[in-house]
């Protein structure tokens, strides 16, 4: 198995890994190739195997810059909560060895589409050609693709529809669709729902909505959402994954829709989705009593006076 390592080099922890990693995979003759700038194309890299030393924002990176490429992401978390990059520093590389034999278990990862129109292209978006010929940005979001407001902070005013019906009218400090994936990044931040990675859904989460009426909504991973910024400010950007961005002005659409391409990536065996939530979101987690135990082994939950 071939070895293409990305690094997150800002990382002390991660240099030292790499040192040593790098030395074992070149004696195997199995390392092929390293980047430690973040900004190599991996898109055409001869390889089996991504390795991606840092943490989630590393691994999305990452997975952007395969444009698509179907080799396997497989994550170490040298971070803080590592949901997509579940393998920890000391176990990862007796993991490697397992993966090589065919023992591990490779997930398929929805991925976002993210394309940016402006105001004078034509209304009919749903066609993929017509979007394809007239965007003026395009990213792949593995997590999620956000609409938000930006500086001078006045609340924007947003039109969304989904697979063609009218769209709503919309008072906010912006938008959030995310993958099942991503439902645990800044969705949930913005109270929108926890989703399954294998449901076949996207959710649509509004940040800080001028209405409390206007909550998250679940649509099918078929569907294409369309926004069009009515009334912005200078600063209003869409980003993907929180990297790739680009300005909004008033009038221009963003289309929004789950990509060709979905990505692979490398589950550890040891990971179940209900305990990971537990134990890095402390979800569901009540107070604990004088004499009780943690659920995770600690101590630090609040005592009863």
């Amino acid at each position: 198995m071939r070895v293409y390592v990305v690094a997150n080099s800002a990382k002390a922890s991660v240099q030292q890994t790499l040192a040593g990693l790098t030395t074992r995979l070149s004696a195997e003759k199995r390392l092929a190739g390293v980047d430690s700038s973040g900004d190599a194309d991996l898109s055409t890299i001869a390889a089996d195997l991504v390795l991606v030393l840092g943490g989630d924002g590393t691994l999305l990176s990452a997975a952007r810059r395969l444009a698509g490429r179907q080799v396997p992401l497989m994550g170490v978390n040298f971070g803080r909560l590592g949901f997509l990059a579940s393998f920890s520093p000391e176990e990862f590389e007796h993991h490697l060895d397992a993966l090589s034999a065919g023992r591990l278990p490779i997930s398929r990862r929805r991925a976002l589409e993210g394309s940016v129109l402006p105001a004078d292209a034509p209304t009919e978006i749903c066609d993929p050609t017509s979007v394809s010929r007239w965007r003026r940005f395009v990213s792949m979001a593995l997590n999620d693709a956000v609409i938000t407001a930006g500086p001078p902070f006045h609340m924007i005013e947003l039109q969304m529809g989904v697979d063609g019906q009218p769209g709503v009218r919309y008072f906010g400090d912006g938008v959030i669709v995310s993958t099942p994936s991503g439902s645990t990044a800044y969705n949930i931040s913005a109270g929108g729902p926890i989703l399954s990675p294998d449901v076949g859904a996207l959710c649509i989460t509004p940040i800080c909505p001028h209405s409390l009426s206007f909550r998250p909504v679940v649509v099918s991973d078929q569907s294409t959402v369309l926004i069009e910024a009515t009334y912005v400010n200078a600063g209003t950007t869409f980003f993907c994954d929180g990297q790739a961005s680009t300005r909004l002005a008033g009038g221009e659409r963003v289309v929004i829709r789950r990509s060709l391409h979905d990505v692979l990536l490398v589950e550890n065996p040891h990971n179940r989705q209900w305990r990971s939530l537990a134990e890095k979101l402390h979800w569901a987690v009540g107070p604990k009593y004088s004499g009780e135990s943690s659920p995770f082994g600690r101590s630090d939950s609040p005592q009863k006076p």
